[in-house]
């Protein structure tokens, strides 16, 4: 499922990036962007809290320098003008007085990334963002219990974050206000199809993946948020762009990708489809003549390396969030149009075309034997229809 969530969030993402274009090449916003990203990663509090905090941490920084700026309408936070006080030190107490609380872990880190004094609008920024998602229902307990019948094993890893489904969204309306149709019937040739297709390239032993293939796939295992996040600061830095406008995009792209993700739990929890590490082992009773299990059980690529742990355990339909948006646009051709995946030991990538980028994104998952194609496309329309509520919020809105 969502371990390599990629992601409804990826849709969104990029769509967002396709609409802000705008003087600088690195402010305070993309620095501190990058340093809360590192000081989240280093907290260990996995990828989905992780993107709630870049959530906050992002609002804040924009509803503080936007405060001082005044470029745009005041939010729902409310706060008051503060124009002639320092945009820098207001970015760089946001993200302090933010962190500080989400991650109280990292405090030294925090501490010495902080380099401004205290301003009171940035403070206020913070205090107020965090008290409009105190009650987002991230805290709750979770209260999942698997189908089963008295007395049958089931594997006893806890599932994954089942109270996401119930969090209260940025942007929508409601969880489940973009929930998709049911999954494909198992008697159908969609079925067929995406079942042979993740069972013949995501085994271990693939002969029909190849290296390069297995190097993508490899990529993106990476499930922290700061992997897309280097690609919004691709468009952050490009020339002409103006400090105010940098903060309320990366407000856009987190909310939205935070949004993405409750979406997509709604979606996965309201199903409770299988994933292909489930239905490959038992394609011989889906009852459909085109699947069939075979020599390959045991042998999907992730999930029986043994140097790798599968840490996702709820094995839904709406597994994966990967799209498109933004259809050829181009980035300026300077190299910093790329990102680099921890979890390929520091390994970047980039691309010329934003196509490229989410295509290679949603088959990775298909590579690596945990996601299907048409959860792909379901997701990256999910993911647009988020996209369209942060746009609209944010970024299609004039002063």
């Amino acid at each position: 499922m969502m371990n390599r969530y990629q992601k409804i969030g990826v849709a969104a993402v990029l769509f967002l990036m396709s609409l802000g274009s705008s003087n600088v090449m690195a402010d305070a916003v993309t620095d501190w962007n990058q340093r809360a990203g590192g000081i989240v990663v280093n907290a260990n509090i996995g990828p989905l809290p992780a993107e709630r905090a870049l959530a906050i941490v992002q609002t804040s920084v924009y509803e503080a320098v936007n405060a001082i700026t005044q470029r745009y309408p005041i939010s729902d936070v409310n706060l008051p003008a503060a124009s002639g006080a320092s945009i820098e030190a207001a970015v760089a107490t946001a993200n302090r007085a933010a962190l500080t609380k989400l991650v109280p872990s990292q405090q030294a880190e925090i501490d010495n990334a902080y380099q401004s004094a205290l301003t009171a609008i940035a403070e206020e920024a913070a205090a107020a963002v965090l008290a409009l998602r105190s009650d987002d229902g991230a805290t709750d307990g979770e209260s999942y219990r698997p189908y089963t019948k008295a007395g049958v094993y089931v594997p006893t890893v806890l599932p994954e974050a089942p109270q996401w489904m119930a969090r209260k969204p940025w942007l929508m309306a409601q969880p489940a206000q973009f929930r998709p149709g049911p999954p494909p019937e198992l008697s159908s040739e969609l079925w067929a199809r995406d079942f042979n297709e993740v069972k013949a390239l995501g085994s271990k032993k693939s002969q029909q993946r190849n290296a390069e293939q297995t190097e993508i796939a490899r990529f993106w295992e990476e499930v922290m948020p700061p992997i897309y996040h280097g690609i919004v600061r691709s468009v952050a830095n490009m020339p002409g762009r103006e400090i105010t406008q940098n903060a309320r995009l990366f407000a856009a792209v987190t909310q939205a990708s935070d949004d993405a993700l409750i979406a997509v739990f709604d979606a996965k929890y309201h199903y409770g489809f299988w994933r292909p590490v489930t239905a490959i082992r038992n394609g011989d009773i889906d009852g459909n003549e085109a699947t069939r299990a075979g020599s390959i059980l045991g042998a999907l690529y992730r999930y029986t390396d043994a140097s790798r742990i599968p840490v996702r355990t709820l094995y839904c339909f709406r597994s994966s969030g990967h799209g498109t948006a933004g259809r050829n646009r181009r980035w300026p051709n300077t190299g910093i149009n790329k990102t680099i995946s921890k979890a390929a030991g520091g390994v970047a990538r980039s691309w010329v075309k934003l196509d490229d980028f989410m295509q290679e994104v949603a088959n990775a998952r298909i590579y690596d034997g945990v996601h299907y194609r048409n959860s792909g496309k379901v997701g990256s329309e999910m993911g647009k229809q988020v996209a369209q509520l942060a746009a609209k919020k944010y970024l299609l809105r004039s002063k």
